[in-house]
């Protein structure tokens, strides 16, 4: 069986994601099969440098080429270290899907200007590095084609978790949330995806701002505090919220700017946090009735949350109460652990690329079809 290796960093930047994923032969061969991984944490300076270009107003093409070159040779280590660790020649490996990191995504455009969405990567300089075939740039061609560019992995957790009569609902808690509800498999309905909004992005950043770290264990911090129900009013006003599907978000528009403009500067810091979670829990319930109306689709559905949210007890415990007829599932018994997704979704993209296979889905992205995303660069 093909092995293709998936790399990922996502909003949190604390490193480059690497799976070891077996992919069959052809469209209807078996399901991806995870083999291996690795984590190869980011370097401070190098996360700062990325921090800073994906809040800047403006940069130089240096700085630019100095955090790519920088971010490039980690994602090279992450496929050295992930080779060596799973014992695997890099001969039997076909190619190494590489998302990149995203600096910016406008796929509205910004200003009136036209839709883009901008991930940092070198992929002639991976391949370079590694002697593996590389493929990237997965998100322009469904931009091109009219769609978000995002989310991507739907595809994915079709090919992963659909099957006969039973509903799915897979959960993505990264830095932002997105859902994908599967039919089952004998159903012709399509699939539905979308981002639902925030989650860990503004969750971490307020818990670093006041109690430092990384992130909140457990959600233990946002479980000490109390709801406060005015300020989840004011924050699920955002327009966002409300939007018909397709659409996706990030940082453009959540970040603690946006959340210091809807407090009035009286909130306890773990009250803020604990309304936060439940501003995660409430819009994802939001948008999973959105999908469900859009499908008519029963309410029962097995819930299979993944990303790094799916370690959140308070987080989960919210969503259990706002998904009622929702069975909570956990992704690793499925074959697939919560927090492998995501870069398991690039290998299996690269392979799609290269069996000239589309990798999205036109009923989650608005795309006006299905495209065979991403570029190919040969060692």
């Amino acid at each position: 069986m093909p092995l293709y290796i998936g790399l990922m960093s996502g909003t949190s930047l604390d490193g480059v994601d690497a799976a070891l994923v077996e992919v069959g032969n052809a469209p209807s061969g078996n399901r991806p099969r995870l083999l291996g991984t690795h984590v190869e944490p980011m370097p401070a300076p190098l996360r700062e440098k990325l921090w800073a270009l994906c809040h800047a107003k403006q940069t130089s093409f240096a700085e630019m080429a100095s955090a790519e070159d920088a971010f490039c040779r980690l994602q090279a280590e992450a496929v050295k270290a992930l080779l060596l660790r799973s014992g695997t020649p890099r001969e039997a490996v076909v190619a190494v899907g590489s998302h990149g990191q995203t600096i910016e995504h406008a796929p509205l455009g910004h200003a009136g200007g036209p839709a883009y969405t901008l991930q940092l990567d070198n992929p002639s300089l991976l391949s370079e590095l590694t002697g593996l075939t590389v493929v990237a740039d997965f998100r322009r061609r469904d931009l091109a084609a009219g769609g978000q560019a995002a989310p991507l992995a739907p595809a994915f957790h079709e090919a992963l978790f659909r099957v006969r009569r039973e509903w799915r609902l897979v959960l993505n808690l990264g830095g932002f949330a997105n859902l994908t509800l599967l039919p089952p498999a004998e159903d012709p309905r399509t699939p539905q995806g979308f981002d639902s909004g925030p989650a860990n992005a503004l969750l971490d950043a307020w818990h670093a701002r006041h109690r430092g770290g990384d992130f909140d264990m457990d959600g233990a911090w946002a479980a000490s505090g109390r709801v406060d129900k005015r300020l989840l009013t004011r924050l699920l006003a955002e327009p966002f919220f409300h939007l018909p599907p397709p659409r996706s978000t990030g940082r453009e528009l959540f970040h603690l700017d946006w959340l210091d403009a809807h407090l009035t500067g009286e909130e306890r810091p773990e009250d803020v946090q604990a309304t936060l979670a439940e501003l995660t829990a409430e819009s994802v319930a939001l948008a999973v009735t959105m999908a469900r109306e859009r499908l008519e689709a029963p309410a029962a559905a097995r819930m299979i949350p993944c990303g790094g949210g799916a370690h959140n007890r308070d987080l989960l415990s919210r969503l259990a109460s706002r998904l009622p007829n929702s069975v909570l599932t956990d992704g690793a018994a499925s074959g697939w652990p919560a927090d492998w997704l995501e870069a398991g979704a690039f290998a299996w993209l690269a392979w799609r690329r290269l069996q000239g296979l589309p990798g999205n889905l036109p009923s989650v992205t608005g795309a006006k079809g299905p495209r065979v995303l991403g570029g190919v660069y040969a060692p």
